[in-house]
């Protein structure tokens, strides 16, 4: 249950905290204490349940100027103001931010019939895309690397007779060209059917200095071929969170109990990059959108820079398979894909 200050701890929060402190400096005595009071008092408006701390809906909307709703179903609650449109689903991690889907670590609940979020995806997911810090040490976006996934005996995903394999490389080959004539310098993996690593992906990127690292690939499923398709982009999981995948690529621990990796470092900037290209992926081709998620996927734990893995759509799809196959898709996705970086940048 939410802790709740006393009477006067809350006239103090409020009107008051001001002059108090003018008045602490005033005297010269220390300020650690009332902002150790203010802290904790603003500690005490959240929630605690299975051991994450909770933050009112009503409250964080409030402060950042949306007006909240409840759909009559009781399922979801919609904050909107002029520029932003969230919704939220009770009971459930899945989330949207201006129309695209972003999983969060946690599910949304509800205290007392009001709706709540967890500090933890406020942090790591809501806040980093609503309200992005510009970083004056970040460094210009130049080169990027390109990941064509699998190559060699690794062919990846089958279906029909394809291979994965061969439309990644076929992907990123588009993709080098439009970005070239957007002005970046590209480097990719692999340029040819080869295998290469999956740690030796990352190291390449990391070792030629490149500011930006793109994984390419495409999707397959067992169950419901004809419903399942869309494009979905990753980045780094969050330290003490579960990875969203359900698939591996080098995923060897979706655990919250997996430490920090090096792209943990980056994991807000990857956040936004994957938020930007899915948005454009979904709006530009246009396709079913299955959302931003996070995973440890090798390639992008290792990476020093903002890293993605792309899942450019379903190969079992029997529609959108054909379109992966085509030319004319695939130069359209590459511009997507362009279209993203060059908002994130």
């Amino acid at each position: 249950m939410p802790c709740r200050p006393l009477n006067w701890m809350r006239n103090l929060i409020d009107p008051e905290i001001g002059k108090l402190i003018l008045l602490l400096r005033a005297a010269g005595l220390c300020l650690i204490g009332p902002i150790l009071v203010l802290s904790a008092l603003q500690r005490c408006q959240a929630a605690s349940y299975g051991g994450r701390e909770y933050v009112s809906l009503n409250k964080w909307a409030h402060d950042n100027h949306l007006e909240i709703s409840r759909l009559p179903d009781g399922r979801k609650v919609v904050l909107t103001n002029q520029t932003t449109r969230i919704v939220f689903f009770i009971d459930s991690a899945q989330a949207e931010i201006n129309g695209i889907q972003v999983r969060l670590s946690f599910p949304c609940a509800v205290d007392k019939a009001a709706p709540s979020i967890t500090q933890f995806d406020l942090d790591t997911a809501i806040d980093p895309l609503l309200f992005p810090v510009r970083v004056a040490t970040t460094r210009p976006i130049k080169t990027i690397c390109l990941d064509p996934g699998h190559g060699g005996r690794d062919t990846g995903n089958r279906a029909g007779g394809q291979m994965e394999k061969s439309y990644t490389l076929l992907l990123a080959w588009e993709l080098r060209n439009q970005l070239q004539k957007a002005g970046f310098k590209v480097i990719l993996t692999r340029t040819a059917d080869r295998y290469v690593a999956l740690p030796d992906r990352p190291a390449l990127a990391n070792r030629l200095g490149a500011d930006l690292f793109v994984s390419l690939h495409f999707n397959a499923t067992s169950a419901g071929v004809n419903e399942v398709e869309g494009p979905e982009t990753y980045c780094i999981t969050p330290v003490g969170a579960d990875s969203s995948n359900e698939h591996t690529e080098g995923d060897e621990s979706g655990s919250a109990n997996w430490g920090a990796t090096t792209g943990n470092r980056n994991e807000k900037q990857s956040l936004r990059l994957a938020y930007q290209v899915q948005k454009a992926l979904v709006q530009y081709l246009p396709a079913s959108d299955r959302g931003v998620k996070r995973a440890r996927f090798a390639v992008l734990r290792d990476a020093e820079m903002p890293a993605i893995l792309i899942e450019g759509g379903f190969m079992t799809h029997p529609v959108e398979s054909k379109k992966i196959y085509s030319v004319a898709y695939r130069h359209r996705m590459a511009e997507a894909i362009v279209k993203g970086i060059l908002a994130y940048k």
